[in-house]
């Protein structure tokens, strides 16, 4: 990692606004959670696939990425990587 990663500072407005993001999906989905835990699951996925898609939750997180992001310096190191894409290098994303 390079030095100038090790810290990265962000504004308390870009901290408040990605907070509040996170804030507002992590809620959401626990109170969806709460609410259909006695209903039949194919409400409960009904119903979490709509807020996820009316409420722009992949937006929502897309701004939250690029709030964090956008301070690291992306200086390609001898991979030809800079250090967000090596940290996110193994992540195995979903696949149909």
């Amino acid at each position: 990692m390079l030095e100038k990663n090790k810290k990265i500072i962000l504004t308390g407005e870009d901290a408040l606004e990605a907070l509040a993001n996170i804030e507002f999906i992590m809620i959401s989905l626990h109170k969806m959670g709460s609410y259909y835990s006695d209903k039949p699951v194919e409400e409960y996925r009904k119903a979490t696939t709509e807020f996820i898609d009316n409420e722009n939750v992949t937006q929502r997180l897309a701004k939250i990425r690029t709030i964090i992001s956008k301070n690291f310096d992306t200086t390609l190191g001898e991979d030809d990587m800079d250090d967000i894409e090596r940290h996110v290098e193994g992540i195995e994303f979903w696949k149909p």
